[in-house]
Formats: structure tokens, C-alpha cells, sequence
């Protein structure tokens, strides 16, 4: 106990640890602040701090450069924030999925959602495949699309283990991952909320393809707004967020049987994704326990800042040249396959709704 207190003290009482948590923060508020603006809502807080932490790159170049004992300590400092806040984060943000709304009002959704996050992450999967997408951004680039945009990525991340020398392509799979479902969000909300009113669609069945096929909560509220059915929309979006834990379960358990390098057992033990039994409890408390429940929003405000530190971190070690020249197979998988989403979801609309 001692020796595991001396090592996380020697990790987090640096004065590497103390700027990078300085920057994230400020980028996660930032994030916060910006994302009240017309232009920037759709982005949503997350995006605009991973935007932010690529650009702290610049003034951290002059920090570390020629330093190497700066250069190892700036991105040990970033990756334990972006490791552990991300799940820190996620935990918290069960607080704001209520399991009551989704058992009543949207207990329709719930089978919705399972079927189409199982087929499109197979088929977001295989297409990525077939474009030559490496096997671990093929995964997290379905789940985002599939499910919950970059919380999905983040969480799917903690359930395939990499080797130590792996971590960094990781990182920047990670970043490719949200960077895509982010970026295709925002063109598919848009042309949701242009397109689809001309489709003699209700109200209801517009708002369940919004929730039912955007990629971040943010998107779904938006388009859900233009439609004039904002319930609707979060509750079914909310039925796909609950997806993402037997999804992490599934894949966790896939990733170790057909990707893991990972051979020692203990180390096979970990990668099952814990957090999400957190993620999980969250949503119960929040939902039942009245004192907790008061609390709730203030408890997810603070998920998403954790959740902005996290993405601000990966941001700040993220490699360039890596996301331009692989990323864009991951853009198309991902485009193609949210074509097929919105036209599932319109269907599943018009014949439920």
C-alpha cells in the first residue's frame, strides 16, 4: 500500500502534472463557455477542448523543447489525465441517464436502440475493414458513429487493452475517432434538420430519427429542437448512451479474443470495463435516490469538465502527421455508414412511431 501511494505521488506531484492539469481545465471551461454560441453548439464542449489542447501544442513546444526530461513529463502528465478523468467522467455522466423516463416513456426506444447499435457497429466495422482502417480505430470509429459520438469512443477505448509501446497509436486512434464522429455529427445534424421535414414525417417520428442516428447528445437535442420534439429526441439518444455499456462488454471481450497482444492473465483481467459498472450505479442513484437526484446536473456539469480535461490531454499529445494520413479512411467508413444510420432510423421511426 505504501509503495502504491509513493509511486501515484511520484506521478501526480509534478510540476508537469500541475500545467498540464492548469491547461485542460482551463480548455474543458473554455469548451463550456464557447459552446453557447450558435456557430460552436453543434461542436458540443468536447470538441472545442480537444481543439483547444492541439493548440496548447505550440506554446509547449517552446516549455519542453531541448528539455528532455520536459518532454517526457508533459506527455506522461497529459496521457494520465486523458486515461483517467476520461472514466472518471463517464461515471458521472450516468447521472444524467433516467433509468424511470427510459423504462415509461421511452421503453419503445430501448429495443430500437440495441438493434441498431449492434448492426451498425458490425457494419461501420466491416467498412472500415474493407477500407484498410487498422482493427482498433475500425472499432472505436463504429462505436462513436454507432452509439455516443466521443463518449462512446473514450469508453470503448478502455475495453481493448494495447501494449506499453502501443499506447501512443492508441492515443492518436482515439483522436481520429472523435475527430470523425465529431466533424460527421455536425454535417449530418445540419442536413437532418434541413432535409427530413420534407419527408411528411410527424413530429415524434422526426425527433426519434434525430435521437435514433446523430452521433453526440448535443447533435440529437439540436436537431431535436429544430423539430420541435426535444423529448423525443434525448430520450431516444439516451437509449443509445445505455447501449454503450453491454457494447464495452461485447468488444472488450472480442477485442481480447481476436486483437489483444496483452498475455499476461492479470493484465487480461483489466480490460474488462469496469468504469462502466460505475457509469451504470450513477444512473441508478441518480435516478432513485431523491437527495442525490437534486444533484444530478451539478454532478454531470462536473463529468463533462472531467470529460474536457480528458479530451483537452489528448489533444496536447496528439500526433499530426499520423491523423491526416490515416484518418481520412476512417472519415469515409464513417460517412458511408451514417447514411445507412438515418435511413434505419427513419424506418424504425415510421413503423413504431
Amino acid at each position: 500500500m505504501v509503495t502504491f501511494f509513493d509511486t501515484w505521488k511520484k506521478k501526480i506531484c509534478t510540476t508537469n502534472m500541475a500545467l498540464i492539469a492548469v491547461l485542460t481545465l482551463l480548455a474543458s471551461f473554455i469548451g463550456s463557455w464557447l459552446k453557447q454560441y450558435p456557430g460552436l453548439k453543434l461542436l458540443g464542449a468536447l470538441i472545442i477542448a480537444l481543439l483547444i489542447g492541439m493548440a496548447l501544442q505550440l506554446p509547449l513546444h517552446f516549455y519542453k523543447k531541448d528539455n528532455t526530461a520536459r518532454r517526457a513529463g508533459v506527455k506522461s502528465s497529459a496521457g494520465l489525465i486523458a486515461n483517467k478523468l476520461l472514466r472518471l467522467g463517464i461515471i458521472l455522466l450516468g447521472f444524467k441517464l433516467n433509468l424511470h423516463d427510459l423504462f415509461t416513456k421511452g421503453i419503445k426506444c430501448l429495443p430500437i436502440a440495441a438493434v441498431l447499435v449492434a448492426v451498425m457497429v458490425c457494419v461501420t466495422y466491416n467498412i472500415a475493414k474493407l477500407l484498410k482502417v487498422n482493427p482498433q480505430l475500425a472499432m472505436l470509429t463504429a462505436g462513436g458513429t454507432s452509439i455516443c459520438g466521443a463518449a462512446a469512443v473514450m469508453g470503448l477505448s478502455g475495453s481493448m487493452p494495447v501494449l506499453p509501446e502501443e499506447e501512443d497509436e492508441k492515443e492518436q486512434n482515439e483522436v481520429m475517432a472523435v475527430a470523425t464522429v465529431a466533424i460527421m455529427g455536425t454535417i449530418y445534424a445540419l442536413a437532418e434538420i434541413f432535409i427530413l421535414p420534407h419527408l411528411g414525417m410527424t413530429k415524434q417520428q422526426l425527433g426519434l430519427t434525430a435521437g435514433a442516428s446523430l452521433h453526440e447528445i448535443a447533435h440529437a437535442v439540436a436537431a431535436g429542437g429544430a423539430f420541435g420534439s426535444i423529448d423525443v429526441a434525448t430520450i431516444m439518444k439516451l437509449a443509445r448512451v445505455l447501449m454503450l455499456v453491454p457494447a464495452s462488454i461485447f468488444i472488450a471481450i472480442w477485442w481480447n479474443a481476436r486483437h489483444s497482444k496483452v498475455e499476461n492473465s492479470e493484465k487480461r483481467s483489466i480490460s474488462f470495463p469496469w468504469f462502466m459498472l460505475g457509469f451504470i450505479a450513477a444512473s441508478v442513484i441518480g435516478t432513485y435516490v431523491p437527495f442525490v437526484t437534486a444533484y444530478a446536473n451539478v454532478l454531470v456539469d462536473a463529468g463533462y469538465v472531467f470529460l474536457g480535461m480528458a479530451m483537452a490531454a489528448l489533444g496536447i499529445n496528439v500526433n499530426f502527421r499520423v491523423i491526416f494520413k490515416q484518418g481520412r479512411a476512417a472519415f469515409l467508413a464513417s460517412f458511408l455508414a451514417s447514411i445507412l444510420l438515418v435511413v434505419l432510423a427513419c424506418v424504425a421511426a415510421v413503423l413504431f412511431f
